[in-house]
């Protein structure tokens, strides 16, 4: 048997980071083409810091995008990757020269715009007490500094913008998310991974295989999952090695520990790893009360039913499933951004049930 008996231990995500881009007349085609854009030329020492910042934006880090001629923050934004060299997008007509140069360094950005834009000055006195020392976004009255692009946002005053702009600003981010597509999580947290300089390269390609339910990972499964427990096929050419806690939420040695899985066929684990179905630690199907009974129909997957009971050692990773994942397409991100805020909120455990096709009624 392969498994990790190590405690489990928190997440790993990194923490998301904020940034504050301070548009011009540019606002608008910025908003539209879905990017940032600085010039990599350094022309102050303020263009060399907005420059340098392109190159530390990280794949789901939100962006806060405030309008000069508005006097707005009238959109916020998750960027999709990092930084790539790119030309000047900003066409002005012949014989004019583009601000900034010719060669620069492009983000791509999902941006979505608030329903009621936002007044730093509205705030200002607050925000004051909550902008770094150098390189700030915004002056003290809460009008922005002109010299610089884009700047970090620290934590406290990401928390403070959050609470002021009101909570479609969490909304957006999420629904940005889930419209980028459902890998996206998985393919920030490799991100993350790859900048990390604590691991040799061989143990970066075993995590990263792990991922794709390779290598390393594989085999440990296989030695404690022989095959789909729900539809019983054995033949592992035609089976999904999936982490029961995602990927993207453990750490390195949960991400490589074979009681951290199951053996699924695909359509099994579309359900598994979207939260529609679940198990309990007996073995028991949960199913979630939003999925449509007529999957189950088809798929030949008859209500009330059980599997073989769960290790120990797996049981730890299905009770993350059932608080974290199980259900979870129908919300449950949200609440924890909103704790950074507002306080800690406390909720009890989701409980998992069971349902039968006759209970489900459409609408």
């Amino acid at each position: 048997m392969q498994c990790n008996s190590a405690t489990l231990t928190g997440d790993q995500l990194r923490e998301v980071r904020y940034w504050w881009v301070n548009h011009k007349r540019t606002h608008r085609r910025e908003l539209d083409g879905e990017f940032l854009w600085s010039p990599k030329r350094r022309q102050s020492s303020s263009d060399s810091e907005s420059s340098h910042n392109m190159t530390k934006v990280m794949p789901g880090d939100v962006v806060f995008a405030f309008s000069s001629e508005s006097g707005t923050v009238r959109a916020v934004g998750v960027a999709l990757s990092r930084a790539r060299e790119a030309p000047n997008p900003f066409e002005l007509g012949a014989g004019r020269k583009p601000p900034g140069g010719l060669r620069g360094w492009q983000v791509p950005v999902r941006f979505a715009e608030l329903t009621q834009p936002w007044s730093p000055r509205s705030q200002a006195t607050e925000l004051a007490r909550l902008l770094p020392e150098k390189h700030a976004p915004l002056r003290a009255n809460g009008d922005p500094n002109p010299a610089l692009y884009l700047a970090a946002v620290p934590q406290k005053m990401a928390a403070a913008l959050r609470r002021f702009i009101g909570r479609e600003v969490d909304t957006l981010v999420e629904e940005i998310t889930q419209r980028v597509g459902g890998h996206f999580p998985d393919e920030v947290a490799e991100e993350v991974l790859l900048q990390r300089t604590d691991l040799e390269p061989g143990a970066k390609l075993n995590l990263l295989k792990a991922r794709r339910g390779q290598g390393i990972y594989r085999a440990n499964l296989e030695g404690v999952e022989t095959g789909c427990r729900l539809t019983g096929l054995l033949d592992r050419r035609h089976l999904r090695a999936i982490h029961i806690k995602p990927w993207r939420n453990s750490n390195d040695a949960e991400k490589l520990d074979g009681c951290n899985g199951l053996l699924l066929s695909p359509h099994l684990e579309h359900l598994f790893c979207r939260g529609y179905i679940s198990f309990s630690d007996t073995g028991e199907l949960l199913v979630s009360r939003h999925l449509n009974p007529a999957v189950l129909d088809k798929w030949g997957l008859q209500l009330p039913r059980s599997v073989d009971a769960f290790r120990p050692e797996q049981c730890r990773y299905l009770g993350y499933h059932r608080q974290m994942i199980f259900e979870g397409h129908v919300g449950g991100r949200r609440k924890s951004q909103e704790a950074d805020v507002e306080g800690p909120v406390e909720e009890a455990p989701a409980t998992p049930v069971t349902i039968y096709a006759e209970e489900w009624t459409a609408g």
